[in-house]
């Protein structure tokens, strides 16, 4: 007997339907505790591109949020997440972020967690890839666009009104917010005083908000499903090691890691250009990093983070030296984005590790562009010395008090 067409389609209303109906605290309480310390290192697009696994960590002392891009993903034995664990630091890095993960995709998640950052100290990587001429593209910003932070900046009333207008501006530029008819209704709305405009965007607020509520729904509902635990190498030699220490068994370790090139790069990454190097030679004679949109939009992140109260501190990353040499690009436009980028953090009154003298330094990159392993020694030492100095203001404080 021939099924009826419809059949397939009504019951994927109903269960649809009764999906929407769960209430989100129900779905909470079958979420596993131990979901939370799983994302620290699993680096799950669907932890940082959602709301509730950042929501409790942020809510939980025990973890130091480090956000950054795909250098987070180097995970070796001088890395944070390694590091601290081995030696009993008391606390666990929760990293978020990948590949193409850029200041504008950061912002939007901030402002989601805007009631959470209070006080919170963070680490933030930055990378001078990211401030190409051009500013972040569609490759980097589709992967990591995340519809629920999305919607969720149209209903945020907290976030600056300015600040707000400005990466509204930034984001109608991407297909994924200027091809949703609902989300882009409700932006343009925001920095328009057309009456046709704010009265589609008044129409389509009731179904902007059921869809955002069905969207942190599905946020529950991967949570609860969890992700793929990611493997790493959990190694106790970094343990009982002073900075000198570590930094000569980084040089070890990146000496056997770095064998066929002059660069100091991991024979893995270089196989990978090898054949390609002599066109590489000097094709970047023009190159720079000193004007980009990418400055504007870390501005917001820059904002957003001082709005909400966060004590961040940013790690200012070098490139390869050697390798940039060869390609030609002139040193003057790396060195005035080092300079920008410091003095941008340091007016907002936050912390940055400069490790733009660094750019020489053997194994201090693991690639042409990626922290490696004597880079990674050096962050650790800043991301302690920063837990320290805030430990000991905050001592003062309440001496003060008294």
């Amino acid at each position: 007997m021939k099924k009826p067409l419809f059949s397939p389609i009504i019951m994927a209303f109903v269960a649809l339907f009764i999906l929407a109906i769960i209430p989100n605290k129900w779905i909470e309480n079958f979420i596993p505790k131990s979901r939370i310390s799983q994302s620290a290192t699993e680096l799950n697009p669907f932890m940082f591109q959602g709301k509730y696994v950042q929501e409790k960590m942020l809510e939980d002392a025990h973890y130091l949020p480090m956000y950054g891009s795909s250098e987070l993903a180097r995970l070796d034995r001088f890395h944070p997440s390694n590091y601290f664990q081995v030696t009993k630091a008391g606390f666990t890095p929760f990293l978020v972020g990948r590949g193409g993960t850029e200041s504008l995709i950061h912002f939007m998640n901030f402002s989601e967690h805007i009631d959470s950052l209070k006080g919170k100290k963070i680490v933030f990587v930055l990378s001078p890839q990211w401030f190409q001429p051009r500013g972040t593209d569609e490759s980097h910003f589709v992967p990591n666009y995340s519809s629920l932070q999305g919607y969720d900046l149209a209903f945020n009333n907290k976030v600056n009104p300015e600040v707000k207008k400005l990466a509204i501006k930034r984001l109608l530029l991407f297909t994924p917010v200027k091809n949703d008819p609902i989300l882009s209704a409700l932006y343009r709305a925001e920095i328009t005083n057309d009456p046709l405009t704010k009265q589609k965007a008044s129409l389509v607020r009731p179904f902007a908000f059921a869809y955002r509520n069905l969207l942190e729904k599905k946020d529950l509902f991967y949570t609860f499903a969890g992700g793929v635990p990611r493997s790493r190498e959990i190694s106790p030699l970094v343990k009982h090691q002073s900075w000198d220490q570590l930094a000569k068994q980084a040089d070890q370790v990146g000496a056997k890691s770095a064998t066929n090139n002059q660069f100091y790069v991991i024979n893995s990454q270089y196989n990978k250009f090898k054949k390609d190097l002599p066109s590489l030679r000097n094709y970047r004679p023009h190159a720079t990093y000193k004007n980009s949109p990418e400055y504007q939009d870390f501005q917001l992140v820059l904002d957003v983070l001082k709005q909400a109260g966060a004590k961040p501190l940013f790690i200012s990353v070098p490139v390869n030296g050697k390798f940039y040499d060869y390609t030609g690009f002139p040193r003057s436009g790396r060195m005035v984005y080092y300079q920008k980028i410091k003095n941008q953090i340091e007016a907002e009154g936050f912390q940055v590790a400069d490790f733009s003298n660094h750019e020489y330094d053997p194994y201090f990159m693991k690639d042409t562009i990626h922290i490696g392993w004597k880079g990674w020694v050096y962050t650790d030492k800043a991301i302690e010395d920063f837990l320290k100095e805030s430990k000991n203001k905050n001592k003062d404080e309440v001496v003060r008090a008294k």
